[in-house]
């Protein structure tokens, strides 16, 4: 049973590459993590929001993004759906649910899930989960892999394929900077209507389920993110279906890691691949002190490219030797986490090269 290089990235991505390096069990290996006691989140409540865009231009301003084309006054925009780039680490989106007399609106960022799927893939722990909630990027550890956007199911990291040099992974970090100053973040701040509360996660969950609880005829009966993929520190309540506002309903409670986590006990010479890839990205760095500026951005592909090549072969011939049960066992495993994620991602790539 062969596997092809995107089953492979997705497997080894998906499937929480760190724990083959020895790192720590915090999103990123195979045992459960329950999240961080205290840690904090931020509450969307799909019935309040207005689709002003003012949490658009918070985000913006906060995280110095450059401007967008149309101003965040220019409505327009909310009547083509959007995901999150490199320079809008929020958008907002408007959504006719059937039946409904009136639009909905629904903010869209990372949802810095309690064991991250981005920080399991990351095998150079660029992507990290922080105590107070928070999941955050070292650009400065960043070897360019994009697992983390194979990886993720929210479909949220975005690529700075525009910047030859020193391209970044770019996402919501929750203003990560200012909930360490005490502040509040920037869209939370911003927002008119109060659609947006910031608190600690096991607050908000209260606060979710009294307003449900005082409200049935205006909220679906559902918190989510309270288990979804094992749950996120971002929380959104609704009075529409969430799947009619663009959000998936077929997650399941599992962790990305966890789900995955039998996938490496059944192939354990998943270890061995990385001294393969860390060779191609360490051929990559010594090709691009060398090149002209004009090849550098040549060089990475090429480079990721050979190192992809030869894992992917080392990989199939291990396959070749394991007995059919344990071929099919991987699949299983493995096919749920990743299909949609490699599907969409496929999807924005070609998207961005048309663009």
């Amino acid at each position: 049973m062969a596997i092809d290089r995107r089953k492979f990235l997705g497997l080894v991505g998906a499937a929480g590459v760190a724990a083959t390096l020895g790192t720590e069990a915090h999103a990123a290996g195979n045992v459960h993590f329950d999240g961080y006691p205290d840690s904090m989140g931020v509450l969307f409540d799909a019935t309040e929001c207005i689709g002003c865009r003012k949490c658009e231009e918070a985000c913006n301003k906060v995280n110095e993004l450059p401007a967008p084309e149309k101003p965040f006054d220019d409505m327009n925009v909310l009547e083509t759906e959007r995901r999150t780039t490199d320079k809008a680490l929020t958008v907002v989106n408007k959504y006719q649910p059937e039946g409904s007399s009136r639009p909905v609106f629904r903010k869209i960022q990372c949802m810095h899930c309690k064991e991250p799927a981005c920080a399991s893939a990351c095998f150079v722990k660029a992507f990290k989960k922080t105590p107070e909630g928070a999941v955050v990027y070292d650009a400065s550890l960043c070897v360019g892999c994009r697992y983390c956007m194979i990886a993720c199911p929210f479909n949220v990291p975005a690529y700075e394929y525009d910047e030859p040099l020193t391209p970044r992974v770019m996402k919501c970090t929750m203003c990560h900077p200012r909930i360490l100053e005490g502040k509040l973040p920037g869209c939370v701040e911003a927002c008119p209507k109060q659609a947006l509360t910031f608190g600690k996660r096991e607050d908000l969950i209260k606060l979710a389920r009294n307003r449900i609880e005082a409200h049935p005829g205006r909220y679906i009966d559902h918190i989510y993110g309270e288990t979804e993929m094992g749950g996120t520190n971002w929380l959104t309540i609704s009075g529409s279906p969430f799947n009619e506002i663009g959000m998936r309903e077929d997650l399941g409670v599992t962790s990305a890691p966890e789900m995955t986590s039998g996938a490496l006990a059944l192939v354990p010479m998943v270890t061995g691949l990385w001294p393969v890839l860390l060779t191609g990205v360490y051929a990559m760095n010594k090709r691009r002190d060398k090149i002209a500026e004009e090849e550098k951005a040549e060089a990475v592909s090429n480079a990721l490219r050979r190192a992809a090549d030869q894992a992917e072969s080392k990989l199939r011939s291990e396959l070749e030797k394991a007995d059919v049960a344990h071929k099919r066992k991987i699949e299983v495993k493995v096919k749920k986490a990743v299909e949609d994620a490699l599907a969409s991602t496929a999807k924005d790539k070609k998207d961005e090269e048309e663009a």
